[in-house]
């Protein structure tokens, strides 16, 4: 039986993502901070599932994560990392600086992390998928995205340097980047105003969680010939906008 191991997994796209791949008969790894939210899921799910509960920020924590998997779990075939966020709106220089650093820690470092501890295996046993949650923030920044679209811009360009350094091997690498999604992201970024969150979504269509986990096992049910770089989505009613130009100067 196939392994994926979902960071987020507590979090709307990672539940959508382990009921998407459940399906697909595969053993399952759920990452999350709320161990709570992670069992929960795990009720719903008619797999084999193994809860890991730690902070993606925190180097050791995912360390300590991985190295201490059942040995039914530990070859991991995909690895999907959906753990991240966004904080905040307010322009660059009124920005919390504690917001940017959580940020790279989460949309970055943890990414980053996840990804360097599974590689070896991967490449070893000649088989893996490494997934990564970007957004479409990553190639057409906006006013008050600052650090969250730099880091998505990241999470672009590493996951094509991984290409570069694998393309020796069979393990595949995708970035999924969806526009707007309607979870619990908004919220997050919001820090709980809910008024603030619902209207980010008011009187749209936007992509559904469901949407997203298409894509992303999609990717994964290629043949093992083809790597699918990356996936743009939005929803039908975004769209990119045109440069700002400031004509009060």
């Amino acid at each position: 039986m196939p392994i994926a191991l979902i960071t987020g997994a507590s979090g709307g796209l990672g539940s959508a993502f382990a009921k998407r791949f459940a399906l697909m008969g595969y053993s399952l790894i759920l990452c999350g901070r709320r161990q709570e939210r992670l069992t929960e899921l795990a009720a719903t799910l008619k797999t084999s599932c193994h809860l890991a509960v730690f902070d993606v920020r925190d180097r050791a924590a995912c360390e300590a994560a991985l190295s201490s998997l059942p040995a039914s779990f530990a070859p991991v075939d995909v690895l999907v990392n959906n753990a991240g966020l966004a904080l905040g709106t307010e322009p660059a220089p009124q920005a919390n600086l504690d917001d940017w650093l959580e940020m790279i820690d989460a949309n970055c470092k943890g990414l980053v992390v996840l990804s360097r501890l599974l590689l070896p295996g991967m490449v070893s046993r000649g088989r893996g998928h490494i997934l990564n949650i970007g957004s479409t923030a990553g190639t057409y920044p906006y006013p008050g995205g600052h650090v969250y679209c730099a880091s998505k811009a990241f999470v672009k360009q590493f996951s094509l340097a991984l290409r570069a350094d694998l393309y020796q091997t069979p393990v595949r690498v995708t970035n999924i980047e969806p526009g707007m999604v309607e979870t619990d992201f908004s919220l997050v970024r919001y820090k709980g105003d809910a008024e603030k969150a619902g209207k980010v979504y008011a009187n749209t269509t936007p992509l559904r969680a469901e949407d997203v986990a298409e894509a992303v096992v999609w990717a994964v049910q290629q043949p093992a010939h083809v790597n699918i770089n990356r996936i743009e989505l939005m929803p039908t009613v975004q769209a990119p906008g045109p440069l700002s130009v400031n004509r009060t100067s």
